[in-house]
């Protein structure tokens, strides 16, 4: 099993309507195939303010969700109103290459769907499986 998580921080102008629209669409997400289980809310205990996660049971559904067309209308719309944001993956898949297969998997959606490494490379700080841009680790 795969959790697939993000935390982040909205730029100060983002309008209610704005926020609203990202959210109900990051819940959306719960209806993509792969999903098993979903939570989107606020953050805390951190530097953030809103975070979501979704259980996805391996890596091929976790590709099929990286790249469905919910996914990719959640991150154009959503990403320009992030200032921060961390993504990161949580996994009891005992593999001791899981964590460079995840990384892989985010890497060949950014070299495919280049307009998606643009908007997370514009981000303000990203922390991140193969982090595309100023912020690659």
């Amino acid at each position: 099993m795969i959790l697939h998580g993000i935390r982040f921080t909205l730029k100060p102008e983002v309008t209610p309507h704005q926020l609203e629209e990202a959210l109900q669409s990051l819940r959306d997400h719960g209806q993509i195939p792969p999903v098993t289980s979903f939570v989107v809310g606020r953050d805390y205990g951190g530097e953030y303010e809103w975070g979501a996660t979704w259980a996805i049971e391996d890596l091929d559904r976790y590709w099929e969700y990286l790249i469905h067309p919910a996914h990719l209308h959640t991150d154009r719309i959503g990403l320009p109103l992030i200032d921060k944001m961390t993504s990161f993956d949580i996994t009891d898949d005992p593999d001791p290459d899981i964590g460079a297969k995840i990384a892989a998997l985010h890497q060949r959606r950014y070299d495919t769907i280049p307009d998606i490494a643009e908007l997370v490379s514009d981000l303000g700080e990203y922390k991140g499986s193969a982090a595309p841009g100023p912020h690659g680790n």
